[in-house]
């Protein structure tokens, strides 16, 4: 895996600067400003830093997605909306709900696509008024809604079942962020998605910050979802990880957590 930022899947950036194509020329330009961002770890560093402090602002909790509260970094959303209407999933499995925004922002995305599509969310402490929310929003026919540990093995089963009846599927992994919790999602999850799809991990941040930093946390440096996705990582050869994404976010919940599946 190349450790310079850029993927092994970067055709346009061997175009010459002079191409015909604006289209093409374009993308070698935008490939260039990733490959020269992915270089920059002043650029980085500074990121990080300012990640940190705005966390004292708690700024991830200042935005709504059609009316819910979406508890992410402005940045990932962008990116997951190009993964999506690049890769087109049928399904969308995210685990942990929260208020339910992303939840909504992944079924308004699969509308767009038209088709039938769905939204799985998993959550063991989903409170009554989000669950009322979340259903009776415009777009909850899309979404569905399943109670209990995203690693217990028997909803585990029940999510295996619903996927089954979709070509293309698509995991977000975002509930308890401990190494061991999020492995074992990993391990249940991954096989679910499917060739050309990708496998997002948040919080992978975790282990990029002081430890300590997350007072009270039951999760730290040495222990995250980072931590969880190299483990993971050494087990399969089903996903690689897309560097560029986290490249040219900078600001971004997910370094090394956006996942590609590139083998059935």
């Amino acid at each position: 895996m190349p450790d310079d930022g850029r993927t092994q899947h970067e055709p346009s950036a061997a175009r010459p600067a002079n191409d015909p194509d604006p289209v093409r020329r374009f993308e070698t330009e935008r490939a260039r400003h990733v490959s020269d961002l992915a270089r920059d770890a002043d650029l980085r560093a500074l990121s990080l830093r300012w990640m940190m402090h705005s966390s004292q602002h708690k700024y991830t909790y200042n935005f709504t997605w059609l009316g819910r509260p979406i508890i992410q970094f402005p940045q990932d959303l962008l990116a997951a909306q190009e993964i999506i209407w690049r890769t087109r999933p049928d399904l969308v499995i995210e685990t942990g709900i929260a208020h339910g925004g992303s939840l909504v922002y992944w079924a308004s995305l699969l509308q767009l696509l038209g088709g039938e599509r769905r939204v799985i969310g998993i959550d063991i402490d989903l409170r009554p008024h989000n669950r009322s929310a979340i259903l009776g929003h415009p777009l909850g026919p899309l979404i569905t809604l399943l109670d209990g540990s995203s690693v217990d093995e028997h909803l585990a089963a029940r999510v295996a079942a619903l996927a089954d009846r979709y070509d293309r599927r698509m995991v977000i992994l975002d509930s308890h962020h401990a190494h061991d919790h999020v492995l074992r999602e990993l391990q249940l999850y991954g096989p679910l998605v499917t060739p050309g799809c990708y496998l997002i991990v948040f919080d992978t941040v975790i282990q990029d910050l002081p430890p300590g930093f997350l007072a009270d946390a039951r999760w730290d440096n040495g222990n995250n979802p980072k931590t969880a996705v190299h483990e993971y990582l050494a087990t399969t050869g089903r996903f690689e990880i897309d560097r560029d994404i986290p490249a040219k976010l900078m600001i971004t919940a997910a370094p090394d957590g956006y996942l590609r599946c590139v083998r059935p």
